[in-house]
């Protein structure tokens, strides 16, 4: 049986029917989730109910090697124990909402910034899987665009200006861009900057996309203000309601995208009065010692 395919957007973006990750896939339907990827970008799989963290991490191996054992915040613990997921909620150790004065809210708030998943790495993010295991009742959708779109109608002058061009990318300077506290010396180290070109080929369509995050701290060898300059031109460019799919969580949705093609960011709801558990995987570039 073959994938019925939803499209959510003009540009990109699509439902994947007839897929349930909770089950063994074979070889021909995941050939063709792959193919949707390329294609789509953003694909959503939904089920009846959250699939196990187990179940998660299995299928997320078959799209390339997986992040592992993500640094925490200083002098915290761990809801999830699985090294492959990257907790996303708004929710401590002991499953209860942080408290107001807790480090870990005022970062993860700046996931409301539009961003690249581990841009901030050399080693970069390919896929991202969000898996939603407990959803508010009103807003918190994960806003994308698609950087390849974008790069299409990017005008003639911005695209030369851009070609080779490489943009540093440092996770802390969006922590802070985004809200949250100065980082500690410790914290600093765990994650130095990393540079990458501000476009490139997006090898599985084969399409040149734009590589942007409100990661990106500068341009190589240029003025801080010539550069910043031109980076919020470009992030204003692609983040046009022409190019946004805001995607509506529904409880057991797993949503794949492709960080060499998108950027994301979440959107505000009520973090101090319901629960929003999103647990994530996310596959690399290549696999790392």
């Amino acid at each position: 049986m073959g994938i019925e395919i939803e499209p959510l957007h003009p540009l990109y973006g699509a439902r994947l029917h007839g897929v349930d990750i909770r089950a063994p896939i074979g070889d021909e339907m995941f050939a063709q989730i792959k193919a949707a990827m390329a294609t789509y970008a953003v694909c959503v799989i939904g089920h009846d109910a959250p699939p196990s963290n187990e179940a998660h991490i299995a299928f997320s191996a078959r799209l390339g090697p997986l992040q592992r054992s993500a640094q925490k915040i200083a002098g915290t613990g761990e809801r999830v124990p699985y090294p492959e997921i990257v907790d996303q909620s708004n929710l401590d150790e002991v499953g209860e909402i942080y408290a107001d004065d807790d480090r870990r809210l005022a970062y993860k708030r700046a996931n409301r910034l539009w961003h690249t998943d581990m841009s901030f790495y050399d080693v970069r993010a390919t896929y991202s899987l969000l898996s939603a295991h407990a959803v508010p009742p009103s807003g918190a959708e994960t806003e994308f665009t698609d950087m390849r779109a974008v790069w299409d109608a990017l005008p003639l002058s911005l695209k030369d200006e851009v070609a080779g061009l490489v943009a540093e990318h440092s996770y802390w300077h969006s922590r802070v861009l985004g809200g949250g506290p100065e980082p500690t010396e410790e914290e600093r180290r765990t994650r130095p900057p990393a540079r990458h070109p501000l476009a490139h080929v997006h090898a599985p369509s084969g399409r040149t996309a734009l590589y942007l995050a409100s990661h990106v701290c500068g341009v190589v060898g240029w003025p801080q203000d010539q550069a910043r300059k031109l980076l919020d031109e470009l992030m204003s460019f692609a983040t046009q309601p022409r190019f946004v799919y805001a995607h509506q969580w529904r409880l057991g949705d797993v949503l794949i995208w492709d960080n060499l093609a998108t950027m994301h960011r979440a959107t505000p709801f009520d973090d101090r009065l319901y629960r929003r558990d999103m647990r994530r995987t996310t596959c690399r570039e290549r696999a790392l010692a």
